[in-house]
């Protein structure tokens, strides 16, 4: 891929963008952070994301991709992590379009990291199941096999000692109940065990704020799955959106020129 896409990242505190260099994996230009509205209702966000692309100048044909905390089934937001339970329903892709003048694709926000990372990470040449797991606030995943994303896999909730695993093992808990790095690698193996045995993952990406310091804990962790930090951290998000948003045009594209072909034929056949 050579051409260029724009990346949005829409946390519950921030909404993060910039253009993204898809030869290279990496940002064309400093990303932009803006707060993220309060009450942050799909129409208060909307604008937010009109703000913040209006502060680059892109072309207008440049398609934008856009990571939400949330499951996402054709644009629509089937759930709302972090942002205003009102986006429960919305059309997010429709509604971004619109109010920026782009094309818009959505996507979940784990989705995108994991995107990012078998492009152009981590995950880069695997085959078989591969798994990208976000550690923070909650747990976040992105299932692929032999490179296709199995979307929406919320793999944070799978169920731990009677509640959501994510309460018992994110890196959020780490630092909520102190925990020393082998008490909550004991949690992860734990958790990662589980997994292992649901999904039999050929590599598992560990992603997250917390990858950066992964010498302090991966190598506590013993799975027979290939076990490696994820690379591109906190720009994974707007460049996974973006590496979405040319691939989604780029089909549109190819399904429209098909379709032209079939109309001038039959066109032709019925002159």
């Amino acid at each position: 891929m050579s051409k260029r896409a724009f990346g949005i990242d829409i946390g519950g505190s921030g909404i993060k963008g910039a253009p993204v260099h898809l030869g290279k994996g990496e940002l064309a230009a400093d990303r932009l952070r803006i707060p993220t509205p309060q009450p942050s209702t799909p129409d208060a966000v909307a604008d937010a994301v009109a703000e913040l692309v209006d502060s680059f100048d892109i072309a207008e044909d440049m398609p934008i991709g856009v990571t939400f905390p949330a499951v996402i089934k054709d644009g629509v937001a089937h759930s709302a992590a972090n942002v205003d339970k009102s986006w429960i329903g919305t059309d997010v892709d429709a509604l971004l379009t619109e109010r920026t003048g782009h094309d818009v694709f959505v996507v979940n926000d784990a989705d995108a990291a994991g995107i990012a990372e078998m492009e152009f990470g981590a995950g880069r040449g695997s085959s078989g199941v591969v798994q990208v797991f976000t550690l923070g606030t909650g747990v976040g995943s992105a299932t692929f096999t032999d490179g296709r994303l199995v979307p929406n896999t919320e793999l944070g909730h799978l169920l731990l000692h009677s509640g959501d695993a994510e309460k018992y093992m994110a890196s959020s808990i780490k630092e909520r109940e102190d925990l020393d790095w082998e008490t909550w690698a004991d949690r992860l193996q734990e958790y990662f065990e589980h997994i292992e045995f649901l999904f039999s993952p050929t590599r598992i990406i560990i992603g997250g704020g917390v990858s950066k310091k992964h010498k302090k804990f991966l190598p506590l962790l013993d799975l027979q799955a290939e076990l490696l930090p994820a690379e591109l951290r906190n720009e994974a998000g707007i460049i996974g959106a973006a590496v979405l948003a040319h691939r989604e045009e780029k089909a549109l594209r190819k399904a429209a020129k098909k379709d032209g072909k079939k109309k001038d034929k039959k066109d032709k056949h019925e002159g």
